[in-house]
């Protein structure tokens, strides 16, 4: 039943919006809310069908394992467009990912989570996104907040009863399911003329954060293109708020698990050496390694890359695309007797730091890319 519905749908959507054919960084859907589509009893049956469409997610059930759920194909085709647009928009991360499958196990590059920035107003926060997850069974964890930043994040573990864990096999999104950590700016907290120009925005998008998924997918905004004396203006207050008004629902970053790498590179610190070796110019705030409190977990990211822009009002400037993350998770003190082969993820530090997370949303600020192009 499913099979029949996407490719009825995606004969649709192709004869009714032929621009979804080809990935547009630029182009807002917020068109989208002026066509009428098929009611169905699923919140997120349009969002997964429209993905199917331009991703011929039919195509790849025919061609996937049987023992998959049609569902579970589903998301990880979503998952797959969202990686998609990140590789094309992101030059570094791609070579991080191409050479470390040199060097390792090309098939078992697993990622630990991915993450996601929005605007904590009217509908377009958290819930915007989480929403898909949620549907496909992922399960809401703790929240971290971040005052300073005037932030809040809520992080998601996969879906139980899934091959999300050891028993996965293949590579990125492909492989085990990955954690979902998805990060929200606590709008009302900012001065009023930042609050002024985001719901100036979200005003244009209307119900677009419906359609949070679908705009990740397909790499596009779902409020107008701003100008970008606004951008400018953002960006003196909140990094994130400036980021967020250009890139959108796009993935922040993905996160390799350094731990579940064959050679060397298991351990971060050699990583980290690694790359810099190679050229890679890591995040630098706090240090380049990220250490949890109760040192079980490590991390570190690369400086986000940068994009042309062109803003509605006819500027093309360069801003702060994404970047790519690195996490090791160390065994717990009560499995440390545990052979080598005998730990799995569980037995694994989980969840994720404030403070670690903290100096990694600085992977996208000013100071960090003037570093990089120093």
């Amino acid at each position: 039943m499913a099979t029949k519905m996407l490719s009825l749908y995606s004969t649709t959507m192709t004869e009714k919006m032929p621009y979804l054919s080809t990935i547009n960084p630029h182009f807002s859907i917020i068109s989208l809310k002026k066509k009428s589509f098929p009611v169905t009893g699923s919140r997120n049956l349009f969002t997964t069908t429209a993905h199917a469409s331009r991703f011929e997610v039919d195509h790849q059930i025919s061609r996937s394992q049987g023992h998959e759920e049609e569902s579970l194909l589903l998301m990880r085709s979503v998952l797959g467009s969202m990686e998609r647009v990140y590789l094309k928009r992101n030059p570094t991360a791609k070579a991080i990912l191409d050479l470390v499958k040199s060097v390792d196990d090309a098939d078992h590059i697993c990622y630990d989570h991915l993450a996601f920035r929005t605007f904590g107003v009217k509908g377009h926060g958290i819930e915007s996104m989480a929403s898909f997850f949620l549907d496909y069974g992922y399960k809401q964890q703790e929240e971290l907040k971040f005052p300073a930043k005037k932030l809040k994040a809520l992080w998601f573990s996969p879906p139980s009863g899934l091959p999300h864990e050891d028993a996965a096999t293949g590579s990125g999104v492909n492989g085990p399911l990955p954690r979902i950590f998805i990060s929200e700016l606590l709008v009302d907290q900012l001065s009023p003329q930042a609050q002024e120009i985001i719901e100036k925005y979200i005003e244009t998008s209307g119900s677009g954060y419906k359609h949070a998924t679908l705009a990740s997918a397909l790499g596009s905004l779902t409020w107008k293109k701003p100008f970008f004396s606004d951008f400018q203006q953002l960006a003196k207050e909140s990094e994130y708020a400036a980021w967020t008004l250009v890139n959108g629902y796009a993935l922040n970053h993905v996160t390799i698990s350094t731990h579940r790498l064959k050679t060397h590179l298991t351990n971060i610190r050699a990583l980290n050496q690694f790359l810099q070796e190679n050229g890679f110019n890591l995040n630098s705030e706090g240090g380049v390694l990220k250490v949890s409190p109760d040192g079980l977990l490590l991390q570190s990211s690369t400086v986000a890359d940068s994009i042309s822009f062109k803003f509605s009002d006819g500027f093309t400037e360069s801003v702060p695309c994404s970047y790519i993350e690195f996490a090791e998770r160390l065994v717990l003190p009560q499995y440390k007797n545990l052979l080598k082969e005998e730990v799995k993820e569980f037995h694994r530090r989980d969840g994720f730091e404030v403070g670690n997370a903290d100096k990694i949303f600085e992977s996208t600020s000013k100071e960090q890319l003037t570093r990089r192009t120093g």
